[in-house]
């Protein structure tokens, strides 16, 4: 047992190390907006297709991935995810002009809609009441992964040939993780973790179906968490890929400014996810509704702050900071808990295409905010583009959250009901 409960955390950790290495090479585009804007000598809105064009890739790739994890080994599929992550990073690095890049950079998204399987896979790990700190723990690497990749742009770029070189670096890091999941990572059966099957050795298999999937979308508290979804990521894309950039464009913020302004930043967001996760759980302890309210908190709180951020005076420097700072740790509150919904209302077989149902939905709109962002940026400027796609999209966010409360308790009901069912059908066939 003592063996099992440390390999759970080893798995954590190697997951911790692709996420955090996979999120270093996705969004290390961000922060070399500038030099790759003029290596190929394209305006805001070609570099916000770019962007786009991966996260459109990826949005196509969710179903495929989703229905993949549900009917094959996880951890091997997880393993091919981050060879392509290698691979198609150094082919957007070995070319010479925009339209190619453009193409091999959108082919980066193929893999970016590979972490259903991942959550999925974790779930099976971790019961109910631990899962919201374990994605919260997971999800410090996407800040943490944003923050090594604005130092390898502002700091090592220069140092080693410039931002080719970087990507092939991290590239060749996507490879390295393949092997080590491949060959590390252990499958476990779906539903392991379910507090129903407590103490049994060994459980039923339970296997993909699509009546199971066409139950789960029949769940209103899904409706609702897919629909905050697909306001909720706007944000988060427009400000990975525009915010250095307005720094340093609109507010005046040099290199360094830059670096030692958003480090400490990108610090507490890393936090934020730790916090909105473990609020999450004591809450969901007390009410099936816990995590659904902390998501709403974080949203509305990061909507307000993030508009008194943007709109003070160029010269309060300390003020934009502290503003900025309160963002972040409010931000990230709803990720660990709209994943650990999912898990809670979805049968094991099936949370993959769940979660890769959510991140459709998500990306379907998300994946044209970096364009979106760059015609406003264009037309008016970054600040009137961050504003108002931000602070529309999470208000959008706080009224879905709201629907989401009369519906999730009897959802979690009911998948607790089915699991016991399933839990006491196997303990008969194991006792006959």
């Amino acid at each position: 047992m003592k063996k099992s409960r440390f390999y759970r955390w080893f798995v954590v950790l190697v997951f911790f190390l692709f996420m955090l290495l996979h999120q270093t090479d996705k969004l290390l585009i961000g922060p070399l907006k500038a030099p790759i804007s003029d290596s190929f000598g394209i305006t805001n809105t070609q570099f916000g297709l770019v962007v786009s064009g991966a996260l459109i890739v990826g949005t196509i790739f969710y179903p495929l991935w989703g229905y993949l994890y549900d009917r094959y080994a996880r951890a091997k599929l997880l393993a091919l995810a981050s060879f392509l992550w290698g691979s198609t990073t150094w082919l957007s690095a070995i070319v010479k002009s925009y339209i190619p890049f453009l193409a091999t950079r959108a082919s980066t998204g193929i893999d970016d809609s590979s972490y259903p399987g991942l959550y999925s896979l974790i779930a099976d790990y971790f019961g109910p009441n631990l899962r919201g700190k374990v994605y919260g723990t997971l999800q410090l690497a996407q800040p943490i992964g944003y923050l090594v990749g604005m130092i390898l742009a502002l700091m090592v770029a220069p140092l080693i040939g410039g931002w080719r070189s970087v990507f092939y670096l991290t590239g060749g890091l996507g490879l390295v993780i393949a092997i080590l999941i491949f060959f590390g990572v252990k499958e476990m059966p779906r539903g392991k973790a379910e507090p129903e099957f407590a103490g049994m050795e060994e459980i039923g298999q339970y296997r993909f179906s699509w009546h199971e999937v066409r139950e789960v979308m029949k769940k209103r508290s899904l409706w609702f968490v897919f629909l905050q979804g697909f306001a909720g990521v706007f944000p988060w894309n427009v400000i990975t890929y525009f915010f250095f950039d307005y720094l340093g464009k609109e507010r005046g913020y040099d290199s360094n400014s830059v670096l030692f302004t958003m480090a400490p930043i990108i610090l507490i967001l890393a936090g934020g996810y730790f916090v909105g996760g473990a609020l999450g759980d004591a809450l969901f302890k007390r009410t099936p509704n816990g995590r659904v309210i902390v998501s709403s908190v974080g949203v509305l709180m990061g909507a307000i702050f993030l508009y008194f951020a943007m709109t003070t005076p160029i010269e309060s420097r300390n003020t934009f900071f502290v503003l900025m700072a309160l963002t972040a740790l409010f931000m990230p509150f709803s990720s660990p808990n709209v994943i650990s919904t999912v898990q809670d209302v979805a049968p094991p077989e099936v949370r993959s295409t769940a979660m890769s149902v959510e991140y459709f939905i998500e990306n379907s709109g998300a994946a044209f905010a970096p364009a979106l962002a760059g015609i406003i940026a264009d037309a008016v400027n970054m600040q009137t583009a961050i504003i108002t796609i931000c602070i529309t999209a999470w208000l959008v966010c706080f009224f879905l959250y709201l629907g989401a409360l009369f519906f999730v308790p009897r959802d979690i009901k009911s998948l607790r009901a089915q699991m016991a069912e399933r839990a006491a059908l196997e303990k008969a066939r194991q006792a006959a």
